[in-house]
């Protein structure tokens, strides 16, 4: 029982001085923040005020005649 005991104790030692899953777990925190702030950017650049996305969907509703579009239908 006593061999157990200090293999569990040798094996979490080892677990607690392992920095490479700190960095894995540093890596997929700055992936992450990376990727929020695309998203962001990405979704304010489509649908923001005069936005990319905005102006193709007022072009489709006014060849459509939605009311509501603003667009030409070129």
């Amino acid at each position: 029982m006593n061999k157990i005991a200090q293999k569990f104790g040798n094996s979490l030692q080892t677990f607690v001085h392992d920095e490479e899953g700190a960095q894995i777990i540093e890596y997929a925190l700055i992936v992450a923040v990376v990727s929020l702030v695309l998203i962001v950017a990405i979704k304010t650049a489509l649908t923001g005020s005069g936005g990319a996305f905005t102006q193709w969907l007022e072009k489709v509703k006014a060849c459509l005649g939605v009311t509501g579009g603003t667009g030409t239908c070129t």
